[in-house]
């Protein structure tokens, strides 16, 4: 079933590209992205409170807490980088390099979470690199 869930965070991502974009024409990127930061924080509480997982707050552990305010810290400066990209690039072009996070996970997920690394990865990731500064390049001129 997780795939199914990947395919559904694709699209909506894919979404929010487009969305964002059209969106930023008369709009500074830092005040857009408040407006959708209200919207997410309303959205999850209230998938949180309908499913009742509000208790659970409780039973999370310190380090636990630690790793998702670094990671809710860096959600927050991606996404703000990105509108900015965005509100001064094309879509296609930024998106294609902002994915190219894929290569910068593959990575860290090696050298903090000891996943494993395999020749398939390498060239998948080489790929996903070339491509986006191919289309980076094409969009430049």
């Amino acid at each position: 079933m997780w795939i199914v869930w990947a395919i559904l965070a694709a699209l909506s991502a894919a979404l929010v590209i487009v969305l964002t974009k059209a969106g930023l024409k008369n709009v500074d990127p830092n005040l857009a992205f408040a407006v959708q930061a209200v919207l997410i924080v309303l959205i999850t509480w209230a998938v949180v409170s309908f499913k009742g997982n509000i208790g659970d707050l409780r039973m999370i552990e310190y380090n636990d807490w630690l790793l998702l305010i670094g990671a809710g810290v860096a959600t927050t400066l991606s996404t703000l980088f990105s509108y900015k990209a965005l509100s001064q690039g094309h879509a296609s072009a930024v998106v294609t390099i902002e994915r190219s996070s894929l290569v910068f996970a593959l990575i860290l997920s090696v050298v903090f979470l000891k996943e494993k690394l395999t020749w398939q990865i390498v060239v998948g990731a080489i790929l996903v690199l070339a491509g986006a500064i191919l289309i980076a390049v094409s969009k430049a001129k």
